[in-house]
C-alpha cells in the first residue's frame, strides 16, 4: 500500500531531466482519428482555479488504439527507492522530447480551441479573455515537448506529492521561451476497460483561520474515465495530490503540460 506523507517532486528544466534522451527516435505515433470536434466538448470546472477536466476528449476507439501502441514502447520501471525529498512512485514509464507530437496533441485535437476559448459551450467553463489568461497563468502557446507515458499495473501508485513548474523551449520557426503552469493528464483506461482504483486525489489546504478542532477539507477524488483530459495547476500553487493504488487492470496515461510565454 502507498505510504502517506507530504512529499515534493523536485522541478528541474525538462531538457535536463536525466531520463529524457534527446537522441531518441520519435515513435511512429498513431494518427488522432477519430476525434471529437471542439464544439461538442467543454472545459468542466472541478475546483475553481485548480482542477479542470475535458470529458470524452478522446473517443474510446482512439484510446484503445493508443493503449495497444504504447504497450509496444520500451517502458522502464521507476526506481523503488526515490531520491531524498521525492515522493514514492511505482509505475512503468516512457519519456521522450518530442516537439512534433506535442504540437500535434495541441493543434490537431480540440485542446487548443478549448484552452484558448476559440470554442465555448453553454454547459462548460465561461471565461473572459482576462479571466482565461489569469487561470492559465499567462498566454498559452502550446504543450511541453517532454512527453511522458505512464502505465500503472495492479499494486502500483504515485504517493502524495506536488508538481513543480519547468522552464522549456518550444521549437519552431521562432523558438519560444516558455514555462509550464498546468499538468495535463490524458486517461486512456478506466473501470470500463477493467482498471479499478488509480484515482487522482487532491488534498485542499485548510483555511488559514481554521481552528485546530476543525476537520481538514475533504479530499477531491477524480475517477478515471476513458478519454478524459485532466488539467491541474502546478508550481507554487499546486495542490498536494496522489495517484491511488491500482487494484486491478492497467491505468494508462499520456502526460504533458500547458506552457505559457515567459
Amino acid at each position: 500500500m502507498p505510504p502517506k506523507g507530504k512529499k515534493k517532486e523536485t522541478g528541474t528544466p525538462a531538457a535536463k531531466t536525466p531520463t529524457v534522451q534527446p537522441e531518441q527516435r520519435s515513435p511512429n505515433w498513431p494518427a488522432f482519428k477519430p476525434l471529437i470536434p471542439a464544439a461538442d466538448l467543454s472545459l468542466q470546472q472541478v475546483l475553481p482555479g485548480q482542477i479542470v477536466t475535458v470529458p470524452n476528449f478522446w473517443p474510446a476507439s482512439l484510446c484503445k488504439t493508443y493503449v495497444s501502441f504504447l504497450s509496444s514502447l520500451p517502458l522502464t520501471t521507476t526506481p523503488g527507492k526515490p531520491k531524498k525529498g521525492e515522493a514514492v512512485r511505482v509505475n512503468d514509464r516512457f519519456q521522450i522530447q518530442d516537439p512534433t507530437f506535442a504540437k500535434r496533441l495541441w493543434e490537431e485535437t480540440a485542446l487548443k480551441d478549448l484552452v484558448l476559448g476559440n470554442v465555448q459551450s453553454e454547459d462548460g467553463l465561461q471565461l473572459s479573455e482576462d479571466e482565461r489568461k489569469h487561470l492559465w497563468g499567462g498566454d498559452v502557446v502550446g504543450l511541453n515537448p517532454n512527453i511522458r507515458i505512464y502505465r500503472y499495473s495492479k499494486g502500483q501508485f504515485f504517493d502524495q506529492h506536488y508538481d513543480d513548474f519547468n522552464n522549456v523551449i518550444i521549437p519552431g520557426d521562432k523558438s519560444m521561451q516558455a514555462r509550464t503552469t498546468w499538468t495535463l493528464l490524458l486517461y486512456l483506461t478506466s473501470p470500463a476497460t477493467g482498471c479499478i482504483g488509480g484515482e487522482t486525489v487532491f488534498y485542499p489546504d485548510p483555511p488559514k483561520k481554521a481552528s485546530k478542532k476543525e476537520p481538514p477539507p475533504e479530499p477531491i477524488a477524480v475517477g478515471l474515465e476513458v478519454g478524459m483530459a485532466l488539467l491541474h495547476k502546478h508550481g507554487k500553487d499546486c495542490m498536494l495530490h496522489e495517484g491511488r493504488e491500482v487494484l486491478a487492470g492497467e491505468k494508462w496515461v499520456i502526460r504533458s503540460d500547458l506552457c505559457v510565454l515567459r
